[in-house]
């Protein structure tokens, strides 16, 4: 069988790890989430794209794109601070795709390019 885990305790040392730690979680602002949404919306709409996932950590907040629920992410948008900077990073998989100081910069990636259809 498995080991007894006592949450209370866990999650007591949890916050005391945390506590340590000089940076803080990073979040998405209100702003930053409705330009991410929205590219999101589109995609699925058009049926590429059909669960996304957020998280935040300590110095990173990402919000990862899925096709399927139980597959690895298709891509991951990543937000940085770097002192008064703020750094929003693209991947596919582990192929950096854009690299910028602001989200619409980097959710540029994600823009169709037309093509000539002769």
């Amino acid at each position: 069988m498995g080991d007894l885990l006592v949450l209370e305790s866990y999650r007591r040392d949890a916050r005391r790890r945390a506590g340590r730690r000089s940076t803080k979680a990073t979040y998405f602002t209100r702003q930053e989430l409705n330009g991410l949404l929205s590219v999101y919306s589109r995609r699925v709409a058009s049926g590429e794209w059909r669960d996304y996932a957020i998280d935040h950590r300590p110095g990173l907040a990402v919000f990862s794109i899925f096709r399927h629920t139980q597959e690895r992410p298709l891509y991951a948008v990543a937000k940085r601070p770097l002192g008064k900077t703020t750094e929003y990073l693209v991947f596919s998989d582990r192929e950096r795709l854009a690299r910028a100081t602001s989200l619409n910069e980097a959710l540029a990636v994600f823009e169709k390019k037309l093509r000539v259809v002769g």
